[in-house]
């Protein structure tokens, strides 16, 4: 079942309208949740591969959690900072071109939808609306000239979904070393591979493709970073002596 069904009354369309797009962070959540358990699962793979204390597992898991997931989270709000920055440049290039050359910018709207099939007078009846009310001429200008249409995401909140997501899936892996469970590493692996799993399982309600499928997906390429980890502390634990 397509999810985001609405009415479509008169009233319910203008209430959801002057709401504004609804900002989706699931974006940053499936990206920091991914990051966060296979880079925290591959220092446990690494690090038990190479057959050290699972004490230096949990601080070098603890100082990746903190570390790692301020890093990204800065990370994510730097470039979501810049987007925003360099919409704002443009809108200003945008501005100063129709000062200096209306028509010239009319012109640009005009073939824009003409691609688009529109012709004739109702090609023109368009270009006379759109260029009749400049904020939305500058914003069809952005998006089509530049696809730089506005983000309802900010950047701090785009920073702080990204570093919940990191931590809170990153310390799946990393819970059986500080509870201290029997077999540490064998209930790392499982938590991790549920972790990716339910992951890809989440993420497909926002996908046309099956839970199934998405679950599995994610869980492949997290096994896979996580199995070049061990391969690579196994392979080098002789190091460690």
């Amino acid at each position: 079942m397509l999810q985001h069904d609405h009415g479509h009354s008169p009233e319910e369309i203008r209430t959801r309208l002057a709401a504004g797009p609804e900002a989706s962070y699931v974006q940053e959540w499936v990206y920091g949740g991914i990051d966060g358990v296979v880079t925290t699962f591959a220092i446990v793979a690494g690090v038990t591969g190479a057959n050290l204390s699972p004490f230096i597992v949990v601080i070098l898991g603890l100082a990746n959690l903190v570390g790692d997931g301020f890093s990204m989270a800065a990370g994510a709000f730097t470039a979501a900072r810049t987007s925003r920055d360099n919409r704002e440049r443009l809108r200003l290039v945008e501005e100063d071109h129709i000062d200096r050359n209306p028509e010239g910018e009319r012109e640009e709207i005009r073939q824009i939808f003409a691609a688009k099939g529109n012709s004739g007078e109702d090609l023109e009846q368009v270009v006379a609306g759109i260029t009749a009310n400049r904020r939305a001429w500058v914003d069809i200008m952005l998006q089509e000239e530049y696809a730089a249409g506005d983000d309802a995401k900010t950047p701090l909140r785009v920073g702080l979904h990204t570093f919940g997501a990191f931590v809170l899936f990153g310390a799946m892996p990393l819970a059986p070393f500080v509870t201290r469970v029997p077999q540490p590493f064998t209930w790392a692996l499982v938590l991790a591979s549920l972790t990716f799993f339910v992951i890809g399982s989440l993420k497909s309600r926002w996908s046309v493709h099956p839970w199934w499928r998405q679950g599995l997906q994610t869980l492949t390429i997290g096994l896979v970073a996580a199995g070049m980890a061990f391969a690579i502390g196994y392979g080098l634990r002789g190091l460690a002596g």
